[in-house]
């Protein structure tokens, strides 16, 4: 436990952990704002079209060098 001589230190204690809990809550609401981002419909529809593209891709090649290996 902290002894404290006068009111000034016990200020400039109460203003220090005000300023570190508003630098908590900015945090927090940064780090609620970048979840809800990624958790967007678009980002999440985007992931999808991805996926699906990058399968179609897959899946045309695939189809192409089984059916050189077919005419040979």
């Amino acid at each position: 436990m902290r002894v404290y001589n006068n009111f000034d230190e016990i200020d400039r204690d109460l203003k220090y952990l005000k300023l570190q809990q508003q630098i908590h809550q900015e945090t927090m609401k940064l780090e609620l704002n970048e979840v809800k981002e990624s958790f967007s419909a678009v980002s999440i529809l985007t992931s999808v079209v991805s996926s699906i593209a990058k399968k179609a891709v897959v899946l045309k090649v695939v189809n192409k060098l089984v059916g050189l290996k077919g005419k040979k």
